[in-house]
């Protein structure tokens, strides 16, 4: 119903949040590649990755609603290891911008992955299958992240992020592991530190794109090691 698929999908997909997000990682590590879908404002490409093998690239939209429904759509289209690559506020001051973060596990503060598995407030969703190994072995530091519904006005919340051990928060990953979960593939999530949430502190836009392909390269390398 949302994706209107005008390309093959492969059943290796990264899901960026952000549609320019995947505009700049299918030029910069597809060969050739083909819009997927552009309906809804939600682009997406297939293409092959350096490894020889086709990739697609998906966006998911904001937030856990929207990423619930790209991810159940595209498993019945046929995709099987689902890789998130977005970004991320760092809770913890000794993150760097730019720097790359494995999520393991993810802390439930969003309403769509708690209504999906019934997890408990900031209970612990573990990412399906061994994506989030091969993201720690090509590079990847592993972190427990919150994955929350609010991107505003959610300062009163991080004291009990940090105690539950949560070192930065994202908006998508409980969501897609808990899809993922569900339905019976992998799934994973590679994220880029974008701001420090104490200080207020945003990476520059040269910055974010080398960071975005260090991170597209990063979920290439995990997905082609575990072929």
């Amino acid at each position: 119903m949302h994706i209107h698929q005008t390309a093959e999908l492969a059943e290796r997909v990264l899901l960026p949040g952000d549609p320019g997000r995947a505009l700049r990682l299918a030029q910069e590590l597809l060969d050739t590649p083909r819009m997927l879908n552009h309906h809804r404002g939600l682009w997406g490409y297939t293409g092959m990755a350096p490894d020889g093998e086709p990739l697609s690239i998906q966006s998911t939209g904001m937030g856990g609603p929207s990423a619930a429904i790209v991810t159940h759509e595209l498993i019945e289209l046929g995709a099987r290891r689902l890789l998130r690559v977005g970004t991320c506020g760092a809770l913890d001051r000794d993150l760097e911008l730019g720097q790359l973060l494995v999520v393991d596990p993810a802390l439930a503060e969003d309403g769509t992955s708690r209504a999906l598995a019934g997890h408990s407030r900031l209970g612990r969703v573990v990412a399906p299958g061994g994506l989030t190994d091969e993201l720690a072995s090509a590079g990847g530091t592993r972190a427990a992240v919150v994955s929350a519904d609010l991107f505003y006005d959610s300062d009163d919340q991080v004291p009990a992020w940090r105690a539950a051990g949560a070192i930065a928060v994202e908006m998508e990953a409980a969501t897609v592991f808990s899809v993922a979960a569900r339905r019976g593939v992998e799934a994973a999530c590679a994220l880029l530190v974008s701001d420090i949430v104490e200080t207020k502190q945003h990476i520059e836009s040269e910055s974010l794109h080398a960071a975005e392909l260090a991170l597209g390269r990063l979920a290439i390398a995990a997905l082609s090691s575990s072929r």
